[in-house]
């Protein structure tokens, strides 16, 4: 019998979930209910922040926490090309430039070292970045104490797209507190760690920023009176203050989240052993596994290996398709976004960021999530040897 299809990321939705949406069902409430401030406060406190914003995508999301750090035309939003176009693109949504950063060659994330030369030069051009993302790439915290240390030095502010990272640490403490950033984004797609089905999230620590991603999420509208441009005119007024967005999430989906948060650590714990034995069973293969920085715990959102293609008789696009026709349903984390045709045509090439460059020469994602069992993993393994030989 032809054996199911393992993918590279999967959601784990348990009976609690499903009543907890369905009680939301049986509810007065569907879209703007109290599920939402509730999944809000779960996150902000176990992340240690003073505030989140839940929102539909962790796209709105970016777009929004740039607009809170006022980035707009005449300004340049720098992150990384290793990751998925949002993190650039929610600079371009804002009427602002956008430029890269190279990738440390051993945790894929954003080189602090090349943050640093980048920002010299920068300088003295009078063109330094007024935001800059680092992206915590498979659920990996970059090396955020220096960049922070960076942010103050340059002036730039920064937004952690941590939409890998929910459940991670960094120096011990849990990704999302905004210790040594302004901002930092969570995704809840079905792959991530958690799950809204679709959503995002945004945490701070700081009031101001705070109100206004209250307000851009929907529409730029305000209730307080307190930011009213005069006086209010009874129970029913709202102003609207400046141009936001229908980014909500719903009641549905906050529910969902808030159930997940109860199983958060026990997800990352499974992804921490199931990568564990990764090491061990792919420890003789021609393969570079992942390399964990001493001052994280990740969130292992995903498990990505380098091929040696100077060890092996097949190409990396001939390994990928020998594991994609045995049910393998591997992915590739990322096309580095400075060589989409988009970002060609901003004036960017192959050739720009030669480390990224390597890194998708020889990348390939397996299967990982929390409920992927020995049994497929042996599995996943067993059809790597065989794509390799």
């Amino acid at each position: 019998m032809k054996q199911a299809p393992i993918p590279y990321g999967r959601q784990s939705i348990s009976e609690a979930d499903i009543q907890a949406v369905v009680d939301v069902l049986r509810s007065d409430w569907l879209t703007q209910g109290p599920s939402i401030e509730q999944f809000e406060q779960a996150v902000a406190q176990y992340c240690g922040a003073k505030y989140a914003v839940a929102v539909n995508s962790a796209t709105s999301a970016l777009h929004i926490a740039c607009l809170a750090a006022e980035l707009g035309e005449g300004d340049t939003l720098w992150t990384t090309p290793n990751t998925f176009v949002a993190s650039a693109n929610c600079g371009l949504y804002c009427g602002s430039g956008v430029d890269f950063v190279d990738i440390d060659p051993r945790t894929y994330n954003l080189s602090v070292a090349e943050l640093e030369k980048k920002l010299v030069v920068a300088k003295a051009a009078g063109k330094l970045p007024k935001v800059v993302v680092p992206v915590h790439f498979s659920g990996q915290p970059c090396e955020m104490e220096r960049i922070a240390e960076l942010s103050r030095e340059y002036g730039f502010s920064l937004i952690e797209d941590a939409s890998h990272a929910i459940g991670g640490k960094y120096q011990g403490e849990a990704i999302g507190g905004c210790r040594f950033s302004d901002m930092t984004v969570f995704s809840f797609h079905p792959v991530k760690i958690i799950t809204t089905a679709e959503g995002g999230m945004v945490l701070t620590n700081r009031k101001d920023l705070y109100d206004r991603l209250i307000r851009l999420r929907s529409h730029g509208i305000t209730r307080d009176p307190a930011f009213m441009e005069w006086e209010s005119d009874g129970p029913w007024y709202y102003q609207q203050i400046e141009l936001g967005f229908n980014y909500r999430i719903t009641d549905l989906q906050a529910a969902l989240g808030l159930s997940q948060m109860s199983r958060l650590d026990e997800f990352v714990a499974s992804r921490h052993r199931l990568a564990a034995r990764y090491n061990e069973l792919l420890a003789e293969l021609p393969v570079v596994t992942p390399y964990q920085h001493p001052d994280s715990y990740s969130g292992l959102h995903l498990y990505v290996i380098r091929l040696k293609l100077d060890r092996i008789s097949r190409s990396h696009r001939e390994v990928f398709e020998a594991l994609r026709s045995q049910g393998i349903l591997v992915n590739l984390h990322y096309i580095p976004v400075h060589t989409q045709p988009y970002y060609r045509r901003l004036g960017f090439k192959p050739g720009d960021f030669p480390e990224s460059e390597r890194y998708y020469a020889e990348a390939i994602s397996l299967p990982m999530f929390s409920s992927l069992s020995d049994e497929q993993q042996d599995r996943v393994v067993a059809a790597l040897k065989e794509a390799l030989s």
